[in-house]
This record gives structure tokens, sequence and C-alpha cells, in this order.
């Protein structure tokens, strides 16, 4: 088809350094990013199956937003007898994510979001009291906020306390732990799944299986369920949506069976993906503070400006109102985007515009989110942590699929602005009264793991904590 691209080999075509542990997918294809920028696509194999990477920001845009529909699959696949938590948003087909989708969008509504925001306040002033303890420690800064999100996103999303923070051998922070520990059996489980389906499918899936995790999600799922109809309990919240999906009278879809494998799996993706990457985001912006010290102290006297502005409260107004928090957030996602990559497969025979390329239908696309944020074209001197590029100019004079840490689009993250909210409360509890220094622990580099599934550090992210004076 004359798209240009790395020669392949066998039998792995293009994609032996990620099997082999070289590269991490994010870093893989930063580097085809890098070695083809002046390429608007890219082509590439995955084993035999040829495959499509983006780096047009005018064609990703077409595909994310105008040319949508021919372009609503992930590309994920689902293997429901190995992982049934593997039904989830993320991962669905177009006709299952756009029923699961629009009847679930509701929880995520500013109102909602308000009316959920004091758990995040109860989760923050557990961690701040948790904290109250430390002063002139090494800290493993990567702990304590998956901690405080694992708790955020136990009673927010299951209506229960997890406990992480007082109780670090608690069975969510456990099951945490167990989703994203970088074992062998888990690297083993995500690569061969993401790029040998039929291997995975038919003979190393059986042998990768988790029934532990499959048992305790599907398990606390219909106990929860279960308890809240015998007591009659109404809190509004995510499990209670699927309640209503589940009990609806009228069947949503002809062919669509909302089983409890299907509900908890729903359930599983807001853990897994609520509690990890705001963790990862919190740790990584703690990270940036403690090298540049002076945006750190910035940051710290608009928190506190904020607090005297509402009587020392934190309220839902008030994470709104800080504008360098966001500028901080933002170029923390746009230098670490957790997620460091965003899939898409065609649905129909597709050209793409302004070329001869024409793909067939079942085509998989990838977009390096990492290797676009960290290209000097779009963002000058991409190494450097500048909160500025995210103020209102900058933001005009750059185009909109130069940041795409949560996806853009139709099938854009659902919990967007959840994340916002959380990663806000967090730092505003950290950083209020302690301050975050770097060490002889230190990993200052921030050398990525090559087996990471997410974009993370491989060695932690420690630092010295202190408490100011007040």
């Amino acid at each position: 088809m004359g798209v240009p691209g790395p020669k392949p080999t066998a039998p792995f075509g293009n994609i032996s350094s990620i099997i082999i542990g070289k590269h991490c997918i994010g870093t893989y294809f930063q580097e085809v990013y890098n070695t083809y920028k002046d390429q608007p696509i890219v082509g590439i194999y995955k084993g035999r199956q040829p495959a499509i990477v983006l780096n047009d920001l005018d064609i990703i845009k077409d595909i994310m937003i105008k040319d949508f529909s021919k372009f609503s699959d992930r590309g994920q696949e689902t293997y429901e007898q190995h992982e049934p938590l593997s039904l989830h948003l993320f991962n669905l087909e177009p006709k299952r994510w756009r029923l699961l989708r629009a009847k679930l969008s509701p929880i995520f509504t500013s109102g909602k979001l308000k009316d959920m925001f004091y758990l995040l306040v109860e989760c923050a002033n557990q961690m701040g009291k948790y904290l109250d303890k430390i002063d002139d420690e090494i800290v493993d800064m990567r702990d304590v906020p998956a901690r405080f999100t694992t708790d955020v996103i136990g009673v927010c999303a299951f209506g229960l306390q997890a406990n992480a923070i007082q109780d670090e051998s608690s069975l969510f922070r456990q099951m945490g732990k167990r989703i994203f520990d970088l074992n062998f059996k888990n690297v083993t489980r995500f690569v061969c799944g993401f790029f040998l389906p039929s291997l995975y499918r038919n003979f190393i899936g059986y042998f990768t299986r988790d029934p532990v995790l499959d048992n305790f999600f599907i398990g606390i799922t219909k106990e929860t369920m279960e308890y809240r109809k015998k007591n009659n309990i109404n809190r509004r919240d995510f499990i209670d949506l699927l309640m209503a999906l589940k009990d609806q009278p009228v069947k949503i879809a002809e062919d669509i069976e909302l089983t409890d494998e299907l509900l908890a799996a729903q359930l599983f993706v807001f853990f897994a993906a609520g509690f990890e990457t705001s963790s990862t985001t919190i740790g990584n912006t703690l990270f940036e503070m403690a090298m540049n010290p002076s945006i750190q102290s910035k940051l710290r006297t608009e928190i506190n400006d904020e607090l005297i502005r509402s009587n020392g409260k934190y309220d839902y107004e008030s994470i709104h109102n800080m504008k360098y928090m966001n500028k901080v957030i933002k170029e923390t996602l746009r230098k670490y985007p957790t997620v460091p990559f965003l899939t898409r497969r065609s649905l129909v025979p597709y050209k793409f515009a302004g070329t001869n390329i024409t793909i067939p239908a079942n085509t998989k696309i990838w977009i390096s989110i990492f290797g676009i944020q960290r290209d000097p074209k779009y963002h000058p001197k991409p190494e450097v942590f500048d909160p500025e590029r995210f103020n209102e100019e900058n933001i005009k004079s750059r185009h909109e699929m130069a940041f795409l840490p949560f996806g853009k689009g139709s099938r854009n993250c659902i919990g967007e602005r959840f994340a916002y909210m959380q990663m806000k409360v967090g730092l505003m509890k950290i950083l209020k009264n302690h301050v975050v220094e770097v060490c002889k622990k230190t990993d200052k580099t921030y050398e990525i793991d090559k087996r990471g599934i997410l974009l993370v550090p491989k060695n932690g992210i420690f630092l010295r904590f202190k408490k100011l004076s007040v």
C-alpha cells in the first residue's frame, strides 16, 4: 500500500521488543513516532497482521471526532472465558459500549460529582491524619496516593469503606496491587492478550487466569446489590445505577444480557482505572513539585489562598477556582500520560484525508500519546516542566489533538471530571501543610518500567516529606 514503516521480522512482526521486555507499549510507539515523525501514517505488523500508527494530528482528529462512527471500536479484545472482568466499558465493542455509556454517564454529571464531593473530602481527611504523623521522612509517593484513591473509589463506586489509608493490608488495597503487579503472569496476560489474541484465547489465557480477582469483584458486586435491595438502601451512586439497569422490566436491547459478570466488570474498571491512573498522576505531580520547588511554592500559595476564601473548608467550588492547580496537573499529564497510547479499529474501509491510502475494515490503529505530548513541535522543550503551557493563550495556539491523556471525542474517558476532582483534593491535602523534596533515594531520571502496562516509574517515587512550621 506504500505505507512506510520498520521492517518486520518473524514471528512477531514489529513487536518483538515489547514481547522480550525491551520496550513497554508506550515507549515503543514513542520510538515509532519519533523515527517516522515526518510521515502522517506509519505501517507496522502485529505478528502477521498489518496495523497503522497515526502521527498526523488532523487525521487523528478525523478518526476520533469527525468520522468517529467508522472508528467507534477501540479494537480491544475481550476474553470472557478467561477474564470475565474484561467485558468493561473500555474494552467493549460499539454495540454494548454505546448502550452502557449512555446509561452510566449520568453518574459523572456535575450535579452527581458535587453530591459525591464530601466523600472525597472524608477520604482526604483520613489521609491528612496519616500524613500528620510523618515529618522529615522518606516516603513512597506512589503508595500514599494509591491508598487515598483506593478509599475514594471504594466508597464512591461500591459504597464501602476500603480503609486503605488506615490499614495497609486492606482487602481493596490488596486487590488493587494484584491488578497492576508487574509479575510474570500479569505481564504475560496483558502482552499476549493485546498482541497475540488467538494464541491467548486458545491456550495461554487458561494459565494466566486470576480467579481470586474475578471472584472478589463479582462476589462483592452481587453481595452489595443484594444487601441494598433487601434493606431498601438507595445511595444514588454507581451501584444503584447498575441495579436499576438490571432490574428494569423492559430489556434494554434484544441480544444484550446484563449478567452479574457484565455489571461487575463496569465496577472493576471504575475501580482499577479510577485508583491507579489518578494515584500515579498525583505521585508524578509530587515528583515534579520536588524537582521544581518554586512551582511547588506557587501551588501551595494558591491552595492556602483558596482555603482562606472558603474559611478553611474543602468545597466543590474551591477546586474549580484553582487555575494554577489545573495547569500543574495538566502539565503532569502532558509529560507523563499514564495511558500512553490510544487504540481504534476501523469498522469499514476508510480513505485517510489528503492521502491515497485506503485501509480495509478491521484494521488496528494506534496513536502515541507519549510521542505527541513530548514532541517539541507542539510542546517546546518537552523535558521541561512548565505549567504555563496550559494558559489560555498557549492552549488556543496549539492543535487540540496535541494533548490526549483522556482521549477525545465520544469515546473519551467517562471519568475525566471525576479524576481531576480526585487529584485536586488529594494534592490540596498533601501540599497544604507539607513540603516534598528530592532525596538520595529519588530517581531523578524517572526511568520508565519497561514491563509496565501503564506508564510508571521503575524505581518508584521516593521523596523527603516535611511538615511546614505553622
